[in-house]
């Protein structure tokens, strides 16, 4: 029994008339008869009672007429919930977020809002090269970026550079400064996570080290911000680092967070996405990222 079959039954079932029923369909009569009379063998019942001036369903044909719209409109339904699906998928770009991304993020969210308030935005949490993965493979549709990197098959768009800041024990003498010169940490444990982990920071971090002359003392490695900011705060002393506008949203209880000079080190962001043209929604994004308002100084 075929979907079609049943369609053709209840068409010619509410008009009574196959020359009715195949105008309705848009087909020819002969197609309509033919398709009920395969439906009729199937079940081994006629449908209707034909003559030369009426049709009429038979007693097989009214019971089986409930049960023809029940599966039909099963289908409508089917199909709705599938265009649905699709209308949603339209109107929803799926994005790979970074860590630290802090006031940065709310800006883009805010920027996308305006330029596509009909448009969904999902934030995808990922390790990076999952990410860049899943753009590849159109899973996501982009992915935010920390540090430039080489990425076949992927287009990198230039976004912004956050400074970092270094974040230091309260109770330490360094901590009543504005700005930290860079040397001055020499000696001091530096807690950052492994370089296989995040290799684009640890190469930063340790080159801006060596650029103020001195080797980095690597203390225990960086776990989550909490564990790592409340060892800083009230173990033994050692220093992080985190991007500026993600430390400017945090309060936490002994460590205070400083910009860094000699040198300033800044890590720049970027866009992955793939190399086609962009459907209306990724436009917005990429006009969101450039022109969010702005991270205070």
């Amino acid at each position: 029994m075929e979907i079609r079959q049943l369609r053709y039954f209840l068409t010619v079932a509410e008009e009574l008339h196959f020359g009715r029923a195949a105008e309705r369909l848009h087909i020819v009569q002969s197609a309509v008869s033919q398709q009920v009379r395969r439906l009729e063998r199937e079940l081994g019942v006629g449908l209707f009672d034909r003559t030369t001036r009426a049709v009429r369903l038979t007693e097989a044909g009214r019971r089986l007429l409930p049960h023809a719209r029940e599966v039909l409109a099963a289908e409508d339904r089917a199909r709705e919930a599938i265009d649905e699906l699709r209308s949603e998928r339209a109107t929803t770009l799926r994005l790979g977020t970074s860590a630290g991304l802090g006031t940065r993020l709310e800006g883009i969210l805010a920027e996308f809002t305006r330029l596509a308030p009909h448009a969904q935005l999902e934030l995808v949490t990922a390790a990076t090269d999952d990410r860049l993965k899943r753009v590849r493979s159109g899973e996501l549709d982009a992915t935010l970026l920390r540090g430039e990197r080489d990425v076949p098959e992927l287009e990198l768009l230039p976004l912004w550079e956050d400074d970092l800041m270094v974040a230091l024990p309260a109770r330490h003498d360094l901590a009543v400064r504005g700005t930290i010169d860079m040397a001055l940490l020499a000696g001091l444990p530096l807690r950052l996570a492994a370089r296989a982990r995040n290799p684009t920071l640890y190469d930063l971090v340790t080159g801006s080290c060596r650029e103020a002359g001195f080797e980095p003392v690597l203390g225990p490695e960086y776990t989550t911000d909490q564990d790592t900011l409340a060892t800083i705060g009230y173990g033994k002393p050692s220093w992080t680092v985190l991007y500026a506008p993600y430390a400017r949203q945090l309060a936490v209880p002994g460590v205070v967070f400083r910009p860094l000079s000699n040198p300033a080190p800044a890590m720049p962001a970027f866009l992955a996405v793939r190399p086609d043209p962009p459907r209306a929604e990724l436009r917005s994004l990429i006009e969101a990222c450039h022109t969010g308002p702005p991270v205070p100084s």
